[in-house]
């Protein structure tokens, strides 16, 4: 009885170490498939206006928590600078233009991805100059009391709401007749103010308030100025460079800047969620 239990023993400690090697031998090939297998990382190019740009490196920041596997690429910019890239094959998985202009003109040309334009953010367009300094200039219907002041270029979209307020409240003629610095990009106007270099100039709210401790509000457009509200569209460009795998991740992206957890992100730097 005796050698019959410590038979019956060893064949218990074979058969627990049998199956202690078999989870070991299960482990190893999941850990190896993980190892084959992993996540694809990949990367997207986004190009976004000017004016988004703080916004924009904050929602970057968050997003990649959530999808560390993806590298968004920012291209900065105007919009019609940008439109113009996509327009000569510029590698661009995802555009979020400053006015509808630009991104009908892609859509147009067929640049644009079926079902995924959406009107997505609103801004103001406003008047300021330099904080701390003096100026006669009240708002957009007395700017030219302004010994000079800075726009954005005409085909840039901020350039184009300017022109399109003082068209409308009459002045356009003597605005054109004042010393104007023409700016590449809103961006660049902002800074002009922010220097001093101008007395005043127009910007998006949005920029007003990135730098409030340089520069101050002097007037908000007036609504009957602009035909329409300052619309933020963003869509995925049809990009034959990229893999599959890039066109899902973008995809996801634009999907994402429409969440409540972005869209808080787009309020903290004073832009609303469009409302039609």
């Amino acid at each position: 009885m005796k050698g019959k239990f410590w038979i019956s023993t060893l064949v218990m400690m074979v058969g627990m170490s049998t199956l202690a090697g078999c989870g070991s031998i299960s482990n190893t090939n999941q850990n190896m498939s993980q190892i084959e297998n992993p996540v694809e990382k990949v990367k997207i190019q986004v190009f976004i206006a000017a004016s988004l740009k703080n916004a924009m490196t904050t929602v970057q920041k968050d997003y990649k928590e959530i999808h560390p596997e993806v590298e968004i690429v920012f291209n900065a910019d105007s919009s019609r600078t940008l439109q113009t890239q996509i327009e000569e094959g510029a590698s661009c998985d995802v555009f979020f233009s400053a006015a509808m202009k630009q991104m009908n003109a892609l859509t147009e040309e067929g640049l644009v991805e079926e079902d995924t334009n959406e009107k997505l953010l609103e801004n103001k367009v406003v008047l300021i100059k330099p904080i701390g300094e003096q100026t006669k200039v009240t708002g957009f219907e007395n700017v030219t009391e302004a010994s000079n002041i800075v726009l954005a270029r005409e085909d840039v979209p901020a350039g184009t709401y300017a022109r399109e307020i003082f068209t409308n409240l009459g002045n356009i003629d003597d605005v054109k007749s004042m010393e104007i610095n023409e700016g590449a990009n809103v961006t660049a106007v902002l800074a002009a103010v922010s220097e001093g270099s101008n007395e005043v100039g127009v910007v998006y709210a949005t920029d007003a308030a990135s730098v409030k401790d340089k520069v101050e509000i002097i007037a908000e457009a007036p609504v009957e100025a602009l035909a329409s509200p300052v619309i933020y569209p963003v869509a995925c460009i049809k990009n034959e460079e990229a893999s599959e795998a890039e066109h899902e991740a973008a995809q996801e992206f634009v999907k994402y800047l429409s969440t409540n957890e972005a869209m808080k992100v787009f309020e903290k730097y004073g832009f609303v969620r469009y409302n039609p």
